[in-house]
């Protein structure tokens, strides 16, 4: 599966810097994923539950308070206010 490089950091620093296979989190306008290829945009981050899709097959999960999502074509950031790992 193809894979894309996730960064996830908070004001208390770098939480995730890895190669993923996607990444789900609630947008401004709703749910929504984000995969390889996928065309670059930026968006507010609701507090949810987030969703990362490891390249093995594995999820993480997480959960946030809101934050900024910056889907480039390399590299997606999102720049959480607060980020605290499910698992």
């Amino acid at each position: 599966m193809n894979t894309f490089n996730l960064k996830i950091s908070s004001p208390d620093g770098n939480i995730f810097d890895d190669a993923v296979c996607g990444f789900s989190v609630r947008g401004a306008e709703g749910d929504l994923a984000v995969l390889a290829g996928h065309i670059p945009f930026v968006t507010t981050v609701m507090p949810c539950d987030c969703t990362i899709e490891l390249d093995d097959g594995s999820k993480r999960r997480g959960h946030t308070e809101g934050g900024l999502l910056d889907v480039g074509s390399e590299e997606v950031t999102f720049f959480s206010w607060n980020f605290e790992w499910k698992d």
